[in-house]
């Protein structure tokens, strides 16, 4: 596996931060930390509450990220299956499974139209 490379973590940030305006706006702050290849994503509430959200593993591809949540009962991550099925996906979509289980929001997606 190659190295993360830093516009991987440019463009993390950047779609992390635009995901948090357009889908989380009732966080205060989505955060990005680093270690290796791997990035932690934390939820930051009003009150400046911390909650572990998820960790993301580059896997070469801007899109195709591994995915695990924050297990608070083990105080660590765990891989895990995105609800498209896969076992990688985007920030975007490792973002709304790890907040929505954990801040309970479980809005679904809209159903497409209807031919």
């Amino acid at each position: 596996m190659a190295r993360m490379p830093a516009t991987a973590k440019t463009t993390l940030q950047r779609r992390v931060a635009e995901h948090h305006k357009l889908r989380w706006p009732q966080l205060a702050d989505l955060t990005v930390r680093w270690r290796g290849d791997y990035a932690y994503i934390d939820a930051v509430t009003d009150d400046s509450e911390v909650w572990q959200l998820c960790r993301l593993r580059w896997n070469g591809h801007h899109d195709h990220w591994q995915f695990a949540t924050y297990l608070a009962s083990r105080d660590g991550y765990e891989v895990n299956i995105l609800p498209t099925g896969w076992p990688t996906g985007t920030p975007e979509d490792a973002i709304d499974c790890a907040a929505g289980l954990y801040l309970a929001d479980l809005t679904p997606e809209p159903a497409p139209p209807k031919d």
